[in-house]
């Protein structure tokens, strides 16, 4: 019999979890631009516990495993960050990238009040730009971050997003 994956809010003893969950699905990134100081890979570990605790993260669970991870914060302009999405590699393919995405914006849209939603990839990373793109994300710019990788940086409205959750 097999297991459905879960989505839920993180808990403080989900940091280690998350911690090495962020470290593996970040690899491919990593190999992709040929840079291994990337921030999901050289953040530390009492950061992250920072960000549980001041955060919105999500994880999905297969049982007891966590298997994804995603954190958002809005700012008090009503702009809901969207970061550190991360898959097992895998469970990469099967749509969870997704089902988290949906999930932060439908958080950062009730609790937190967003009226927009921001995130970035690096600019090769096409499978993470396909993604955001079907999921109603535009480019509004780029820059480049401090480990020296060029991001694009994607924004949508709220309200596109329930229409999207609607319509998908």
């Amino acid at each position: 019999m097999g297991m459905s994956v879960t989505i839920s809010s993180a808990a403080a003893e989900d940091a280690e979890q998350i911690f090495k969950l962020q470290y593996l699905a970040f690899q491919s990134e990593a190999e992709l631009y040929g840079n291994y100081r990337i921030q999901p890979l050289t953040q530390t570990f009492e950061s992250l516990k920072e960000e549980l605790a001041s955060d919105t993260v999500l994880v999905a669970r297969l049982g007891d495993e966590v298997v994804g991870a995603i954190r958002g914060r809005t700012d008090d302009k009503g702009t809901g960050s969207i970061t550190k999405l991360c898959v097992h590699p895998r469970m990469q393919g099967h749509g969870l990238g997704n089902r988290l995405l949906r999930a932060m914006e439908d958080s950062l849209a009730g609790t937190a009040k967003a009226a927009r939603f921001r995130l970035h990839t690096g600019r090769k990373s096409e499978s993470n730009l396909r993604m955001y793109r079907k999921a109603g994300y535009v480019a509004v710019g780029g820059r480049t971050a401090s480990d020296g990788i060029e991001l694009v940086i994607l924004e949508k409205d709220a309200k596109d997003a329930a229409d999207y959750a609607v319509s998908a």
